[in-house]
């Protein structure tokens, strides 16, 4: 029988942020003990680092200018193919439990079962960061519910209760727990946690400057509290499947949807977005036992929509044709762990056009990060020898070489992607994306017609 799949998604957590990945403050005794026997991806990358761009592009395995799911609050249209809907072709049941984020019908709506991308067991709301009073419908009731207390540790005891029901059953499973956390708010974390961060005791990346970092003492220590939380949420699920005697048929994965900056390069008030790696990287933890023992770190860059062909791969299933992310099956088998690629990041439409925060496309690489912008070239460093990138060398003579071969690379994955990195307004009104006295529709034209009726919130 085919290998089960439990997916954990959290909400902006930023790859730094796990004590294996050598961040001094955070407690994650459970994620750590995990990656002793994990295959760890340490150049995961999300292509868009913004909610529902990064959750369509994992549904996907497209990219945001493909599918147009580029920014917050989109339907993502019920045409495109998604994991749930290949895995069930396959023979599984499928299960979602928590933050969805890819309706576009409002963010407390019910979603009806036509609208679910082909899950069946469903426990979700769009999407609400009121973790402490968090709704969600169950099945085909419109009946809103509340998870009881913390929403994460509730949404826990469902998926344990979920994988014990199934363990051992004639049909693999595909079960998706979106938690919403570490996302803020932050100091909406269980206060015991909290207690554990003192902010004055906080060592903050080198990269945030004097005027943020009081400002971020107070936001880590309720962000890493949520980090806390779902550690222990990710160490019961595992427990669980382990007692239920299904480990060695499991992929389990626990990854983000993208990055926070907490005051890095003096990025506060907008948090993610942005192509530093504290906004686009991720963690990538994998647990399959057939096809590692112990641990094995891969340096390969993974990008959000690589995952769906991977674990396709990897259970032997077909890779739709629709599919535009890479199969990395070789690597998570442990072959040419250390091969570099060039990952796709991109911010097509940012939520504030004022400074940094504008419409760009770059390669993050296991070595080098590269990112052009509509005006050219904007980025470049050398992340070995930079790690908190503090050095752009976008325009540093000794590095011309390396910045043209990386832009000639970038030109070339654009061309084959028909991107030619227009402005956020020009890419609105490609898509239809317009503004009717402060509430948004979309009309649908041209070659990129999915649906006429498909409501976009942006």
């Amino acid at each position: 029988m085919k290998p089960n799949i439990v997916f954990v998604l959290t909400d902006q957590w930023r790859a730094q942020a796990t004590g294996y990945a050598g961040d001094p403050n955070v407690k994650t005794p459970n994620l750590d003990a995990l990656a002793l026997r994990a295959i760890n991806f340490t150049n995961a990358v999300s292509v868009c680092p913004v909610c529902t761009p990064a959750r369509a592009a994992l549904m996907t395995g497209r990219y945001p200018t493909t599918t147009g799911m580029f920014y917050n609050d989109l339907y993502l249209p019920a045409e495109e193919l998604c994991y749930a809907e290949v895995f069930k072709q396959a023979g599984y049941d499928t299960a979602y439990i928590g933050k969805w984020h890819l309706d576009g019908h409002g963010r407390d709506s019910y979603i009806p079962p036509e609208r679910r991308q082909g899950f069946d067991y469903w426990k979700v709301l769009e999407c609400t960061h009121d973790y402490n009073h968090s709704h969600y419908y169950a099945h085909n009731d419109p009946t809103k519910r509340t998870w009881e207390g913390y929403d994460a540790y509730a949404q826990t005891k469902d998926a344990q209760s979920y994988i014990q029901d199934h363990a051992g059953g004639d049909k693999p499973f595909l079960l998706f727990i979106g938690f919403g956390g570490p996302h803020f708010p932050h100091h909406t974390a269980p206060q015991e946690l909290q207690a554990l961060y003192p902010p004055d005791k906080l060592t903050l990346r080198p990269n945030v400057p004097p005027e943020e970092q009081e400002h971020t003492r107070k936001e880590l220590q309720g962000y890493y509290a949520h980090c806390t939380a779902i550690d222990r949420c990710v160490g019961d699920l595992y427990k669980t499947i382990e007692e239920a005697g299904v480990a060695d048929d499991t992929i389990f994965i626990f990854t983000s949807d993208h990055g926070d900056m907490h005051g890095s390069h003096g990025k506060s008030s907008h948090r993610k977005q942005v192509p530093w790696d504290e906004s686009a990287c991720v963690p990538f933890l994998c647990l399959y036992p057939k096809i590692h023992e112990g641990p094995r770190k891969v340096t390969t860059p993974i990008n959000i929509l690589d995952i769906l062909p991977s674990l396709l791969a990897l259970c032997e299933i077909p890779i739709p044709d629709t599919v535009e992310g890479e199969d990395l099956s070789p690597q998570f088998k442990g072959v040419d762990t250390d091969k570099d690629r060039a990952a796709l990041i991109m911010s097509v439409v940012p939520f504030d056009r004022r400074g940094d925060f504008k419409a760009y496309r770059g390669l993050r690489m296991s070595r080098y990060t590269y990112v052009r912008d509509t005006d050219g070239p904007w980025l470049l460093y050398d992340n070995l020898n930079d790690p908190y990138q503090m050095h752009n060398l976008v325009h540093d003579p000794g590095h011309a070489a390396l910045r043209d071969s990386m832009d000639r690379e970038l030109q070339s994955r654009l061309d084959r992607n028909g991107d030619d990195l227009p402005t956020g307004e020009q890419a609105m009104e490609r898509w239809g994306l317009v503004s009717l006295k402060g509430e948004y529709r979309t009309i649908r034209t041209g070659k990129k017609t999915q649906s006429s009726t498909s409501p976009r919130r942006i």
